[in-house]
């Protein structure tokens, strides 16, 4: 990584230096005029400098020069420093120019603490950030800690918890971890584990690599496993008669009480009283939260806004509303942190306004309206650009697509599809985007085509096998999944998913519920069908697509019925806590309710909570 930085601005101290004034000095340096100083290194090294530059620059060398012990010395010995780094450092010092590359970032990073140079010291953090990845985060993670990289630190260890499973199986860092530090990471709430097994499966893993010396530790780390959340055959087939655990007296406490859990879980509806939820079941906190945004409630367009607890299963109100007001048939895009919402209907006018809300701030702001006003039309984001396609201005329906960057916050014309399309649906899959079905004003379409950015070209690709408008699309592990929609009769509960490789449309078993104008997303590796409309009326059920059962899931309803709604996802949110369910001793208490109402209206195969909590209770 070249860093040039001729025009250079510090946190730690702001200084601008023109690019002139730097070559002029650094000129100086290299013929040894007006030097009043020599830096000498333990390995013959010796750099003629200028004390002011220096200590411009770097505490260290201020202190240095200005000291009385030595600021009449004009040789200075520096010890443990390479004549390598120490040329890196002072080229930054006097170009704001610096080679960093994974040979050297650690050496110029310890080099840049121990002589407080800042601003190498940050850029060598920012460069391990970019370097992170499953085999080597927790040493960046350690390496930061030592030399008290806050920040580097922070984001390595938010990098592990985030991408835990990958860690647990593939790092071999991991099993050199001390067991405190192993501890922390598994007993955090921020662990991001769809299934507990993999907490579990981590400690079998560190402990089998040295047996002998960490049979030892076992309990600790066993406490930290939230076997309430494990699967009830795992459980009892792995777990429970585990020779670690049957070994160890100090587990009998946790065997007895999830023992207790799940006879409290299925005599649910015998309790007297009401039930809390053990520890051992709490759900972790997500870092990922979906958010489903306006729609149609009612008949009219609603401004409320729910967000999704994947591992609670559950839909919690946002205090915040879009202050602009509410619009339905309109969609949605996520970059970073910022979430857009676009165009729209309110129930009086067709818009093309814009507005983006920050999920870390909590903050609202318009930003620039697109070309045309579209309602029914679709969204897809590829890369950091977002693209709207199609749609219904109240008079025409449109096959114009434009797209925003957020870098210029303008909006620019892309090539038009073949076809005019509203009520159609968009997604991103390896760089291209794909846009199924739709309704023309005169058919409702079977047809899907294919966006590529390099050419600024739409192709039509094979057609789907049924009609749908108000469909729903997205994409899962290489295919392109077609939802729902109205067929021209009724709306329905089919799906089918495109294979580019083969050009070709497959059937998916069908949803439980038949729905159009519903949001779609893609979280835990299933899909999710939210809300909609179905054959009478909106409705607020939601469920979920597991590609590796090929199976629909119920999942916990939405807080209120609507159609015409979108949905996105932010991830790696910062503040995901402030979008969680909050209650999560009250989830037991929740399903006892839940079944009694059900027992009461004579339907004993309801599922409140779902499989994201697994709660598992077939014995």
């Amino acid at each position: 990584m070249e860093l040039n930085q001729h025009s250079c601005c510090s946190q730690h101290g702001r200084w601008c230096i023109c690019t002139e004034a730097l070559l002029a000095l650094n000129d100086l340096r290299q013929k040894t005029l007006l030097c009043d100083a020599v830096l000498r290194l333990e390995d013959g090294g010796v750099f003629p400098v200028h004390r002011v530059i220096l200590s411009a620059c770097s505490t260290y060398f201020r202190y240095l020069f200005t000291t009385f012990d030595t600021k009449e010395q004009n040789e200075i010995l520096l010890q443990g420093i390479s004549s390598y780094i120490m040329t890196q450092i002072l080229d930054y010092v006097y170009l704001r120019k610096i080679h960093i590359h994974c040979d050297n970032v650690c050496q110029l990073l310890v080099t840049a603490d121990y002589l407080c140079v800042l601003s190498v010291l940050e850029l060598c953090c920012e460069f391990l950030k970019h370097k992170l990845g499953f085999e080597n985060c927790i040493g960046i993670m350690l390496f930061a800690r030592c030399y008290f990289c806050t920040d580097l630190e922070n984001h390595a260890r938010r990098f592990i918890l985030r991408h835990f499973v990958q860690v647990s199986q593939q790092s071999e860092e991991l099993l050199e971890l001390p067991a405190e530090e192993l501890q922390a990471i598994i007993g955090s709430e921020d662990l991001n584990v769809k299934n507990e097994k993999v907490v579990w499966e981590c400690i079998l893993r560190w402990i089998n690599h040295d047996p002998d010396n960490r049979k030892s530790h076992f309990v600790d780390l066993f406490m930290n496993v939230r076997i309430g959340l494990l699967e009830t055959r795992f459980f009892h087939e792995k777990v429970r008669n585990h020779p670690y655990v049957k070994e160890n007296m100090a587990c009998k406490p946790m065997i007895v009480e999830m023992l207790t859990f799940l006879y409290d879980v299925q005599t649910i509806t015998k309790k007297a009283e009401r039930v809390l939820l053990p520890k051992i079941a709490y759900p972790r906190i997500p870092q990922d939260i979906l958010f489903a945004i306006g729609g149609y409630r009612d008949g009219i367009p609603t401004d409320v806004i729910e967000t999704y607890d994947t591992r609670a299963d559950r839909w919690i109100n946002m205090e915040e509303v879009d202050p602009f007001g509410p619009r339905g048939y309109h969609g949605t895009a996520v970059i970073g942190f910022n979430i857009y919402v676009l165009g729209g209907f309110n129930d009086v006018e067709y818009l093309n306004s814009c507005r983006c809300f920050n999920a870390v701030t909590k903050t609202w702001s318009e930003v620039a309206p697109m070309n045309s006003c579209r309602s029914y039309f679709c969204v897809a984001v590829l890369g950091e650009v977002v693209y709207a396609i199609g749609g219904h201005n109240g008079f025409h329906r449109f096959k114009t697509a434009e797209r925003y960057d957020y870098n210029t916050n303008q909006w620019s014309l892309i090539a038009p599809m073949s076809t005019e399309r509203s009520d159609a649906s968009a997604t991103e899959l390896n760089g291209k985007i794909y846009v199924v079905g739709g309704f023309n004003g005169w058919n409702y379409m079977n047809s899907a085509e294919v966006y590529g950015p390099e050419t600024n070209q739409w192709t039509l690709i094979s057609p789907m096998l049924s009609q749908r408008t108000g469909v729903a699309c997205t994409a899962l592990h290489g295919c392109v999944y077609a939802i729902g929609g109205f067929n021209g009769i009724s709306r329905v509960c089919s799906g089918e998913k495109y294979n580019p490789a083969t050009n070709t449309w497959t059937q998916i078993p069908e949803m439980y519920e038949p729905r159009s104008n519903f949001a779609i997303e893609v979280m835990d590796d299933m899909i999710f069908a939210i809300g909609g409309f179905g054959n009478v009326d909106a409705t607020y059920c939601v469920e979920c697509y597991d590609e590796i059962t090929n199976t629909w899931y119920e999942a916990t309803h939405m807080n209120i019925y609507r159609s015409a709604l979108s949905a996105c996802i932010v991830k790696d949110l910062p503040n995901a806590r402030d979008y969680v369910y909050k209650h999560r001793e009250r989830l037991l208490e929740d399903l006892r309710q839940n079944k009694l109402a059900m027992e009461i209206h004579g339907d004993l195969e309801y599922e409140a909570l779902g499989d994201n909590i697994n709660f598992d209770f077939d014995f």
